[in-house]
């Protein structure tokens, strides 16, 4: 048993939705499958498993950042067999060609953070989707009739930076379109670990024009990319 998820070893489906907010991952649950068992609650974290279409799935909230990612991340893996994680989150834009609500794949993952430093030293590891499930996720979107991009984040360890222009333009030069918190961490541990995973993220938000989408637009917004990564993973 881990720390962080306390549940029984086969409570917890190989395939696994993550939300940084517990509760988008009670939201899911609801809005999209079947014979949900709650599996978690320490620290609020919610963790549900139920079925999609017959097929079993879990959903597991993991907070805000690289380090609380990493923890729930781990665990899915070490303690309860995950096999393939797949975050659903959002993120700011920093590109003209991406608006608010849409979605980007995210085939690569820039980053400030320390975590592969203290990992990797001075090698530079460029953390990357599954690409399998990049293509299929593409091919998904095509049909969807939203808008969309294929491109790289920056997974920023400070959502107040006071570099934060800096590291924007930097950003920027080299081509990456937006920004959020988390998948740095996710595709170094799928390296690592051996498992898949992708992440797809729904623009919340613009770093050019400082624009937002309204509270009330944004559960719909958010359930297209759950539909989009539901049907990657089983359809």
């Amino acid at each position: 048993m881990s720390i962080h998820i306390v549940a029984d070893k086969n409570s917890i489906a190989d395939t696994v939705l993550l939300p940084g907010d517990p509760l988008r991952a009670k939201h899911i649950a609801q809005t999209y499958l079947t014979d949900v068992v709650q599996y978690n609650e320490i620290r609020g974290m919610y963790g549900f498993t139920g079925r999609y279409h017959g097929q079993r799935v879990s959903v597991q909230g993991t907070g805000m950042g690289m380090p609380s990612f990493s923890i729930y991340a781990q665990e899915l893996i070490d303690s309860y067999g995950a096999k393939r994680l797949v975050r659903v989150g959002t993120c700011g834009t920093m590109s003209e060609s991406l608006k608010l609500k849409d979605v980007l794949i995210v085939q690569g993952a820039d980053s400030d953070s320390g975590m592969n430093v203290s990992r990797f030293g001075t090698y530079q590891f460029a953390p990357t989707a599954t690409f399998s499930l990049l293509m299929r996720a593409y091919e998904n979107v095509k049909k969807m009739g939203i808008g969309y991009a294929v491109g790289n984040v920056f997974t920023s360890d400070q959502f107040y930076d006071m570099k934060g222009d800096e590291k924007k333009a930097i950003a920027q030069s080299v081509g990456t379109m937006a920004v959020d918190m988390e998948t740095c961490e996710l595709y170094t541990l799928a390296h690592l670990k051996g498992i898949e995973a992708l992440t797809l993220l729904t623009v919340s938000d613009s770093l050019l024009s400082g624009n937002q989408i309204a509270p009330k637009d944004r559960q719909t917004t958010f359930d297209s990319m759950v539909d989009l990564a539901l049907q990657t993973l089983f359809d």
